[in-house]
């Protein structure tokens, strides 16, 4: 009696616990990719004691043809399984799991559980759960092989190419392509069969040259990737240029100097590379100069235009591209072609710079006139007392006697003074070679060139 109302407590419990979780079974995983040949376990897990209940049930199998198959009947007591499969699965008590041994593509399709549990409280309350697992069967699959149609190098434009992938093993392959290790996808050019296995580019382009690769995988293998192979265009030319590394350039006009000798490079975008052809152009006559992608000239016309052309042909896809520019022979000057090429214009700095040093220097030029100008010395000494004007003075007049004479070596001028002459006693010895005065009112300049023996004893008479 008390062991009744144990179990009848229990069930309300799990009965509670049922709302709240809504099954008494749980399978952990309800699809299963399974290798050919290897062993998959469909687990199953039960959250009621099996001591406490009856337990009624059955496995059975639904081919994808759509033909269902009782595998297994059981109970808590005893498991039935179908004859044609005793060797090929193995029932799991008490928990009602099935193992599947060397799976093969038959074994493929849904796994059905239905469970009839029936609890010890004798009231005849039975509780059904069902449950379906998917299960897929595949092969893993081998190093995918890549082909190319054509196998040689196309011309853009003029041909199509087509790209296959195939794998010697795997079922439910998923192809994909890689051109430059960068995932290609649908577009105008590209076009992919329905499993992706072949890529038909229509037309190709020079921006389709590359090196592809195709990656095979499936539910059970991870990217395989085939060897890689290059898909080689033919195209061009494009972006033709004429470059020279002499004299100066303005948009399509060379600038150079009389006689110099210089190169010009022809370059264009173009595989197989093109073959170039130099063309002078003058009047309404052309004349083939050259062939090479380098031209040489040298001019010693002054003043004189020539145009030249630079053509570029490329022999597989029969396409051509011609430059032309003029040649123009000038007096630049040493290094000035270069400097202009480099910057069209003085330096900012520069310029600043020699602005500043210009300023600079007059000032310093306007300072010494002002603080150090012969007249002003002279005027001084003229209106000191006449025993200061007999003494040494070194700043304008040059003493007698043996001071260092090195020092007066320089540019006097001497400035005569009309009405106070009988007073000046200024012995100069820039002017102790002069032998007579003309012009009292006139300047007198003289430079000293060496010391004299003996002094001057007056400048004026």
């Amino acid at each position: 009696m008390e062991a009744t109302g144990r179990t009848a407590l229990y069930v309300s419990v799990l009965f509670i616990l049922t709302e709240v979780s809504a099954e008494f079974i749980h399978i952990p995983t309800l699809v299963h990719h399974g290798i050919e040949g290897k062993s998959v376990l469909l687990s199953v897990e039960t959250r009621f004691p099996l001591d406490e209940v009856e337990i009624q049930g059955t496995w059975s199998h639904t081919r994808r043809s759509g033909t269902r198959t009782t595998l297994v009947t059981f109970t808590k007591e005893a498991a039935i399984t179908d004859m044609m499969y005793r060797n090929h699965l193995l029932f799991r008590e008490p928990n009602v799991s099935l193992l599947i041994r060397k799976l093969n593509q038959d074994d493929e399709g849904d796994y059905h559980l239905t469970l009839n549990i029936q609890f010890h409280n004798k009231t005849g309350l039975v509780i059904k759960e069902e449950r379906t697992v998917h299960i897929t069967v595949d092969v893993p699959v081998s190093t995918p092989v890549i082909e190319k149609s054509p196998s040689y190098a196309v011309v853009e434009d003029k041909a199509n190419v087509t790209w296959t992938c195939s794998v010697e093993k795997g079922t439910r392959v998923v192809f994909q392509w890689l051109r430059n290790n960068i995932a290609i996808g649908p577009s105008d050019r590209y076009h992919f069969s329905q499993d992706n296995s072949t890529l038909l580019i229509s037309p190709v382009r020079k921006e389709d040259k590359g090196t592809y690769h195709c990656v095979a995988s499936n539910a059970v293998s991870q990217g395989r990737h085939s060897r890689a192979v290059e898909l080689n265009v033919y195209y061009g030319p494009y972006n033709l240029e004429v470059n020279s590394g002499q004299g100066l350039r303005t948009g399509e006009v060379f600038t150079i100097n009389p006689g110099e000798l210089v190169f010009f490079e022809c370059q264009a975008d173009s595989n197989p590379p093109n073959s170039y052809v130099w063309i002078s152009k003058s009047r309404n006559s052309t004349q083939v100069i050259t062939e090479g992608p380098r031209l040489e000239v040298r001019s010693y016309r002054l003043a004189q235009a020539e145009e030249y052309l630079c053509r570029a042909f490329n022999n597989v896809t029969q396409k051509q591209d011609e430059a032309q520019f003029t040649l123009v022979v000038a007096s630049l000057g040493t290094g000035k072609e270069k400097h202009t090429q480099k910057d069209n214009s003085v330096s900012p700095l520069a310029a600043i710079t020699v602005c500043s040093l210009f300023v600079f220097g007059c000032m310093l030029l306007f300072f010494l006139r002002r603080t150090c100008h012969p007249k002003r010395v002279l005027m001084s000494i003229y209106n000191r007392p006449l025993s200061e004007q007999k003494r040494p003075h070194r700043s304008a007049c040059v003493p007698t006697g043996h001071e260092d004479a090195t020092e007066d070596f320089g540019i006097y001028e001497f400035v005569s003074i009309p009405g106070k002459m009988e007073s000046a006693q200024a012995s100069c010895r820039s002017l102790a070679r002069l032998e007579s005065v003309q012009d009292m009112h006139t300047t007198i300049y003289d430079v000293i060139r060496h010391v004299p023996e003996t002094p001057s004893h007056s400048l004026l008479k």
